[in-house]
This record gives C-alpha cells, sequence and structure tokens, in this order.
C-alpha cells in the first residue's frame, strides 16, 4: 500500500510538472521584449553597452544583429560589466551565457531561447516546493503545492520573462527546503551537519543571484533564532550547537559575499534605482494583498475596456475573499495539531519576515517594492507552502476539499493561459503598443529617435525598435534606428539631429522617444540633414510611461 502511494505520488508530481513545463513554454515568444529582457540580452551574451551602435542611423531591419552570441567571454569579464553598467549581481548572467554557448542564439527564435532558461528554472521550482510540503506536512501537501506552482499565473509569468527572479525564486525554494529540515531537526534535537552545509551553500549561490534575497536570509536567520529560543531541551548542549551551528553559517556567507560587497553599494547608489516611487499610507498593505491574490488568479484588468475591468476585478474579489476565508479556518487547523503547528509556525513566520522587510524597505527608504508585484517572488514560495496546506487539511469531506483544491486548479491554469496569450501580466511600458502606433503609415518610411541619459534609456528604445521591426512586414532602407545621448542638455540632440544622414526620398515619419521631457518641450520644427523639415503632428502625441512624439518630415529638394 506504501508503495502504492509512493508510485501515486511521483507521478502526480510528473503531472504537475508536465502542465508547469507546457503552460511555460507556450507562447514563450509571443510578448515581445521589453527594457529589461533587452538589458538581459545584452549582458547574457557577452556583451556590453560600450558594444552598441549609439550616435548613429542603424537600419531597422539590423537591430535584431545587435543581438548575436559573444564567444569568448569569461564569468569575470560579465561581472565587470554588469558592476559598472547595471545594478544586479552576476550569476545569472553568466549561466545564461553559458546557456546560449550551449544551444546557440542565432536564429529567428532567439527570443525564446532567451526565455528559456528562466522558464526552467520556473519549471524546477516545481519540483522544489514539493518537496517542501512533502518533508513539512505530508505527500499530498507536496503535490497540492506542485500543482499550484505549476498553474499560478503569478509564476508561470514570471517564469516567462528573460530575468533572474526564477532562478532566485528556486534557490529560495531549495533554502526553504533545508529550514524546514532545521526546524524539524531543532525539535528532534539532532544535528546534521550536510543539511547546514548545504543551506550554507544556496544561500551563498542566492546571494549572488538576486540582492532581494538577503531579504529571505534575514528573515530565515530571525526564525531560526526564534526556533531555537522557543524549544525546551533535555541538553543545553545541543540547543548551543545549534546556534553555534547558525552563527557559523551567517559567517560564512557574509565572507563569501564580500568581494561583491563594494559592487552592492555602489549599485545601490546607481540612478537605475531611483525608479520606484514612495509609498501611499497604506499602499504597501492593500497592494500585497493583490499581489496575493495575483499568485492565485489573473483576469485581464490591463488596458481593456471597463466592463471587462470591473468583472475581472469583482470575480478575482471574490475568489480572493473566499480563499482567504477557506485558509483562515485551515490555518487555524494547521496550529491547533501538535503535527503541523511547529511547521506552520515556522512558515508563518518566515513569510511575515520577509514581508515586513517589505514593507520596510517602502516606508523608511521610500522605495516602494510592493507596488512592483514581480517582486513578490521573494515570499511566493512560502507562501505556496501554506496555501497548499491548508487546502489539504480541512474539516469538510474529503470530496467537497477535492472539488474545492480543483477549482483551484482550474482557475490558475485560466489565468495562466491568459498570461500566456498576452491579457495579463503585460510587458511594462508596452512595446507592442507603442511599435503599433508609430507604425501609422506603413507606406512612409519611419525614423525612430531615442534620447538617453543612461543605458537604460537605450534598452527602453531598443525594446521599441525590435517591437517595430517585427511588424514593419515591408522595411525598407529608409527605416532606421538612432539614440542619441542627452548631454549636456536635450538641445544638443537637435543639433545631432540636423547632421545626421537619415535617407528621406520625399516624406519620412519621425518619431522623438525622449524620457522625462515634457509635451509642451518638444519643439514645433526639427531639421534633418539634406535640407529637410520636420513639423510636430500634435495629434500623435502619446505617454506610455514614457513621452513619443510624430514629426512628419519631407525633404524641401
Amino acid at each position: 500500500m506504501t508503495n502504492r502511494r509512493g508510485y501515486f505520488s511521483y507521478l502526480a508530481l510528473l503531472g504537475a510538472i508536465a502542465i508547469g513545463l507546457i503552460l511555460r513554454f507556450w507562447h514563450l515568444d509571443l510578448k515581445p521584449l521589453w527594457m529589461d529582457e533587452v538589458i538581459t540580452a545584452i549582458f547574457s551574451l557577452g556583451k556590453s553597452y560600450h558594444d552598441l551602435p549609439l550616435d548613429v542611423v542603424l537600419p531597422l531591419r539590423d537591430i535584431p544583429n545587435i543581438f548575436t552570441f559573444q564567444s569568448g567571454v569569461s564569468c569575470g569579464e560579465i561581472a565587470q560589466n554588469l558592476a559598472t553598467q547595471s545594478t544586479h549581481p552576476p550569476l545569472f548572467f553568466c549561466g545564461m551565457y553559458r546557456w546560449f554557448e550551449w544551444i546557440g542564439i542565432l536564429g529567428n527564435d532567439w527570443v525564446t531561447k532567451l526565455r528559456s532558461l528562466p522558464a526552467l528554472f520556473g519549471v524546477a521550482a516545481i519540483a522544489a516546493i514539493y518537496g517542501v510540503n512533502y518533508i513539512t506536512f505530508s505527500p499530498t501537501a507536496g503535490i497540492i503545492a506542485a500543482f499550484l506552482m505549476a498553474v499560478s499565473p503569478f509564476a508561470v509569468y514570471l517564469s516567462q520573462e528573460a530575468r533572474h527572479y526564477t532562478l532566485p525564486m528556486f534557490l529560495i525554494t531549495l533554502s526553504l527546503l533545508g529550514l524546514m529540515q532545521i526546524q524539524q531537526d531543532i525539535a528532534k534535537e539532532r544535528l546534521r551537519f550536510w543539511v547546514w552545509f548545504l543551506w550554507i551553500v544556496i544561500n551563498i549561490i542566492g546571494f549572488y543571484t538576486h540582492y532581494f534575497f538577503i531579504l529571505d536570509f534575514i528573515a530565515a536567520i530571525v526564525t531560526l533564532l526564534g526556533l531555537i529560543n522557543l524549544y525546551k531541551y533535555q541538553h543545553l548542549k545541543i540547543k548551543r550547537q545549534f546556534l553555534l551551528s547558525l552563527g557559523i553559517s551567517i559567517i560564512t556567507v557574509i565572507i563569501c559575499f564580500i568581494p561583491w560587497v563594494l559592487v552592492t553599494l555602489s549599485h545601490a547608489q546607481r540612478s537605475e534605482t531611483s525608479w520606484l516611487n514612495s509609498p501611499g499610507i497604506f499602499a504597501p498593505f492593500y497592494q500585497t494583498l493583490i499581489n496575493l491574490v495575483l499568485m492565485v488568479i489573473a483576469l485581464p484588468v490591463e488596458n481593456q475596456a471597463l466592463i471587462t475591468i470591473i468583472i475581472s476585478a469583482l470575480l478575482m474579489l471574490i475568489v480572493g475573499i473566499w480563499l482567504g476565508v477557506k485558509l483562515f479556518k485551515s490555518f487555524k487547523q494547521l496550529w491547533k495539531q501538535n503535527k503541523t503547528h511547529d511547521a506552520t509556525l515556522t512558515l508563518i513566520m518566515f513569510t511575515g519576515l520577509v514581508l515586513l522587510q517589505c514593507f520596510a524597505i517602502a516606508y523608511v527608504s521610500g522605495k516602494d517594492i510592493t507596488a512592483i508585484p514581480r517582486y513578490s517572488f521573494v515570499y511566493y514560495p512560502s507562501f505556496c507552502a501554506l496555501i497548499s496546506a491548508g487546502l489539504c487539511h480541512t474539516q469538510t469531506l474529503r470530496s467537497q476539499t477535492f472539488r474545492q483544491i480543483l477549482i483551484v486548479i482550474l482557475i490558475g491554469v485560466c489565468s495562466s493561459v491568459l498570461v500566456g496569450s498576452n491579457f495579463v501580466f503585460q510587458k511594462p511600458f508596452q512595446p507592442e503598443k507603442v511599435a503599433q502606433n508609430m507604425n501609422l503609415d506603413p507606406s512612409l518610411p519611419l525614423s525612430l529617435v531615442v534620447t538617453y541619459d543612461n543605458y537604460q534609456d537605450i534598452a527602453l528604445g531598443l525594446s521599441f525598435a525590435l517591437a517595430l521591426e517585427q511588424i514593419r512586414t515591408q522595411t525598407s532602407d529608409a527605416d532606421s534606428f538612432v539614440a542619441l545621448r542627452k548631454s549636456p542638455d536635450l538641445a544638443t540632440v537637435w543639433t545631432k539631429l540636423s547632421q545626421l544622414s537619415i535617407k528621406v526620398t520625399s516624406q519620412l515619419n519621425l518619431w522623438i522617444v525622449a524620457p522625462g521631457l515634457r509635451r509642451r518641450d518638444y519643439p514645433q520644427q526639427l531639421k534633418l540633414a539634406e535640407q529637410t523639415n520636420c513639423t510636430i503632428n500634435p495629434q500623435h502625441h502619446y505617454r506610455i510611461g514614457i513621452p513619443y512624439q510624430l514629426y512628419q518630415c519631407s525633404n524641401v529638394n
């Protein structure tokens, strides 16, 4: 009987992994690359911003050629590029570089290849969360956790991002697995060296993957300190051993991160980290609740008709309240049962401490990370473990419990399909919409000019250019892209523009993307080289996080 249950458990896990794999790779290349994914591509291909063609006219059809693999680049060189030109630790980008070296990046499917490794890390997290709940609660809780993560619209969304979110999420889940094993060891007054060793290694790797991993490490430390001091030991010697093991673990992780500490401090001061807004008084709390709901159900509310937004919001609210009531009752049962009390306490403490740090960052530093759903990956694994345990520990009839779990899974599948179809979790700055607006007259040649203060502006412009190149089916030699530096001021851009040899046979649609520029500051007239005059078209001014304006140009000769 035990063998049958074990066989069924592993078979169910394979089913969850298969579903997760399908949802993550379905339409993997449908959404356009956005600014952050362009940044990933640049550094992961072994390049830097110095390799980009700046302040020169580049044919639009040559934009994809920028994203070619540069062989012979070491991880140290990638780390140096990131240290000076970005705000991220290097491990993910080094891993991506080796991935491209293995599978190759050339071809029309390069966007799929760019997103494939994060998608695989997202699948690996499914197996990891199964392990967390398997050892913490039961094989059934492990299976439910695996299915919930497999169909979670939030997890699918992160897995389809060519960014370093699923790798740290996978590592956080593994670290959580180690934390729960240590919790059980504390309860049984035993010390397993290999558990602590693996937990240390995972945390060291996590530090070099994403800076937010530090939040989970701190939460785990405080949780373990609480657990060690909470238990009553038969021999005080074992308590001292646990405290010593924790102290050694902390020191080891910190020492191993010392080579990157100065870089971390410099990254914290860079302008690229100043885009987050200050929070309102209650904003972090309701934004966190919204983020929690999005982990289970996500319906179209972005750029939709008002009636669609209202219906979607109401359905998500109803599901959120229904599930919240169910889980509250289940958590009380988990808390009261001796078998599950300690594990529930550990997960709640850990999740609460991570959230507390997110609130502290929002209120103390004035950078509201709770407003950005993707940053919720720092507490998603522990939340997934909790709701999975809550769904399978109820006092209701087994058949009714099964139906409730099935409903949650089906809701997740439907939501994830919407994610893959680009109805939910649309890309920031919406490159596809910008491209559609710019392509208002496909018969006329087009030039896209992006002004930049920093490297992020360049990446943003390249994301627009890539989306535009995709829909300009009859791209001519006159279609072009230019990135012009705003130094010392914007007037320099207009001077540089008049000196560039942008091809204009008779007419040209000129689009100026100028981050930070107000509508009234766009000049009414611009001049290009070769006696070309451009007049602003006030009917085609747009703002989608940043402004972009149409000029209609004609050659006076």
